[in-house]
């Protein structure tokens, strides 16, 4: 198998699976990749996939032709892809805004991740594109921020993010899979889901919660 195809099975797999399962997963494997305090602010459902990583801050922009922040990404990126952003620089400022949704959307990319705030959410929402963030504002990045590195590492909530890495954010929140842990991050998670799945089947049968949610619950997560 392609080192392509073998990563679009691994997308498929990661997207019938949801943030708490894949959590959890971390959690058993010890492995850090929640990132707590980003939330969906448009789109619906879940996005799950590989990520093209932006960081943004201030000072001097690298040298060439000026270009808007992440407008790099965009171009760079491939269907399916989902972009991350780093904007910890403490300037109140977007990180994403419309018309990056718009053609962000436009190129296929799954969604956004941003830890910072962004604007225009509401042609985000009109676009149906998926945007994550810390927050909203109406400020510009615009004479405020520029786009300091794409395609390098990043840390997003204090987690390390890689270009290639994998991303997967729903209404609980967003979680990071390093790539060269996801193969035994999905194997974890998905033998997690079939468990709670079958708790579920078992309460609608008329078994107590007690029982269902008892010690084989607690200790799921213990190596």
């Amino acid at each position: 198998m392609s080192a392509g195809a073998a990563a679009s099975d691994l997308t498929a797999r990661l997207q019938k699976l949801d943030c708490c399962a894949v959590s959890d997963a971390l959690d058993k494997l010890h492995l850090q990749g929640a990132a707590t305090g980003l939330t969906r602010l448009s789109g619906a459902g879940r996005i799950a996939g590989r990520v093209l990583t932006v960081k943004l801050g201030v000072g001097e922009a690298p040298a060439g032709k000026p270009r808007h922040v992440s407008t790099t990404a965009i171009e760079a990126a491939q269907a399916g892809e989902i972009i991350v952003v780093e904007q910890h620089s403490g300037v109140e400022a977007a990180s994403w805004g419309g018309i990056l949704s718009l053609g962000a959307k436009l190129r296929g990319v799954a969604g956004v991740i941003a830890e910072g705030p962004v604007r225009d959410i509401d042609e985000a929402r009109q676009h149906d594109f998926p945007v994550w963030g810390s927050g909203v504002t109406a400020l510009t990045a615009r004479g405020r921020l520029v786009e300091l590195e794409t395609g390098g590492p990043i840390t997003v909530r204090g987690v390390a993010v890689k270009p290639g890495d994998y991303a997967i954010a729903d209404g609980s929140g967003v979680v990071f899979v390093g790539a060269e842990n996801i193969e035994g991050v999905l194997a974890t998670a998905e033998e997690i889901s079939a468990r709670e799945a079958a708790m579920a089947r078992a309460l609608r049968e008329g078994k107590p919660i007690t029982e269902v949610m008892g010690a084989s619950y607690e200790n799921m997560l213990r190596s």
